[in-house]
């Protein structure tokens, strides 16, 4: 699509910024994805990528802005149970809280990242609610408005699932829906590389729905992981 693929210098919009957030030196896509993510008309980005591309990282930092810039946005963590989101929450000990913890282990790590060490405002966060978690299982009936919506490992879910999803939508929300098309673990029954070609088309844009995609160029965790995706992209050919 044209509008990703360009080259061309962004306009990040300017968003008011009550907490000190930390931010990584950025590539033409990442600014990208940022000046997508804070546009109003933005409802929901469908964001692909291999691992280590900042797809995670990304959409954090672009629920903390959200957050800050808005006191009346919060944010939910969305992911798979087990390898499968269509498997039961019995394999760990404990309520739905203790269950879903470990789960919560990829944003937290995002948080400590971006937040200052000294800084308080992730403890009162998560204490107030308005930074939560919920597995993709428990979402039915759910009807969201004033929130930001990161679904993560999305590659996991099914069509169903990520139907379930993005038909929660209401007023005043944007959803982040990250996926790496060369990892799943519900052989096969992935629905992601199927609901993002869906929308990744100019009238889906011109109704705030976006299909980005970010490359082996933006991995930023270490050289030796964008030379591994490399290679892996190569062994398909």
């Amino acid at each position: 699509m044209a509008h990703d693929k360009s080259k061309k210098s962004f306009v990040i919009p300017q968003l008011a910024q009550s907490v000190h957030i930390h931010s990584l030196r950025l590539t033409d896509r990442q600014k990208r994805f940022l000046s997508i993510a804070f546009n109003d008309d933005t409802k929901i980005m469908f964001v692909a990528g291999p691992a280590g591309s900042t797809k995670t990282y990304m959409a954090v930092y672009s629920a903390l802005r959200l957050l800050s810039a808005s006191d009346r946005m919060d944010l939910l963590y969305v992911r798979t149970v087990i390898e499968s989101a269509e498997k039961g929450l019995g394999a760990l000990p404990g309520d739905i809280d203790e269950k879903f913890n470990p789960y919560m282990a990829p944003l937290e790590d995002k948080l400590y990242e971006m937040l200052p060490r000294n800084n308080t405002v992730k403890k009162e966060m998560l204490e107030s609610g308005r930074i939560s978690a919920m597995p993709i299982n428990y979402l039915r009936g759910a009807n969201w408005k004033d929130k930001i919506v990161i679904a993560d490992e999305a590659q996991n879910f099914t069509y169903k699932e990520l139907t379930t999803l993005v038909t929660r939508i209401g007023e005043n929300c944007k959803l982040f829906i990250c996926g790496d098309f060369m990892q799943s673990d519900i052989n096969g029954k992935s629905g992601f590389p199927a609901m993002f070609d869906l929308f990744n088309d100019r009238q889906s844009v011109k109704r705030g729905i976006h299909a980005f995609r970010f490359g082996k160029e933006d991995i930023l965790r270490s050289e030796i992981l964008k030379y591994i995706i490399g290679k892996l992209d190569s062994a398909k050919g």
